[in-house]
């Protein structure tokens, strides 16, 4: 779920989750599906681990297999809240200073399934804590998708196919 670009904001029919808490959702989620963009392209096992650092920012690891290469990839970042940290609105940046919105827009009590929208309605995301996402959870989170203004019938639903990750922990 890499996201790259110098503007850091949200769509404009989409809030992001109000009492937010970082801790819970740090840790590993696999990608469920994706808008594509020329950053994951050709990308499939696709997951991402979020980890603080000493500064308290939220240090990011992005990686998939890319099925052209045939190689697994990743991808380091960091992310930052834009405001209040009991706001699920960050931006991340792959690429030094230049950072994108990443907003997390429904999210289960549980901190299990996530749905994430970018900066605009270039990108999005259904995250899992799991390889797989109950289908109630998948109509529900593509009808909210929807109403944001993202066309859904553009998404990738991601193959987890591999286990062999080197950059997941075993």
């Amino acid at each position: 779920m890499v996201i790259m670009a110098a503007c850091s904001s949200i769509p404009p029919n989409a809030d992001p989750i109000k009492k937010f808490e970082l801790n819970r959702y740090l840790g590993t989620w696999y990608e469920i599906a994706r808008l594509d963009s020329r950053f994951e392209k050709d990308l499939n096992n696709v997951s991402a681990q979020y980890s603080l650092n000493t500064d308290h920012h939220v240090v990011v690891l992005n990686s998939g297999y890319n099925t052209i290469k045939k190689e697994w990839v990743k991808a380091d970042g960091l992310a930052k809240f834009r405001g209040n940290q009991s706001e699920a609105a960050l931006k991340v940046s792959f690429f030094g200073p230049f950072y994108s919105g990443y907003n997390v827009v429904a999210l289960d009590t549980n901190y299990r399934y996530a749905l994430v929208a970018g900066k605009d309605l270039n990108y999005l995301w259904i995250l899992s804590r799991a390889k797989t996402i109950p289908e109630d959870v998948k109509t529900n989170y593509l009808k909210i998708a929807r109403e944001i203004g993202y066309n859904t019938s553009k998404l990738i639903w991601v193959k987890h196919d591999l286990k062999d990750n080197p950059f997941l922990p075993q």
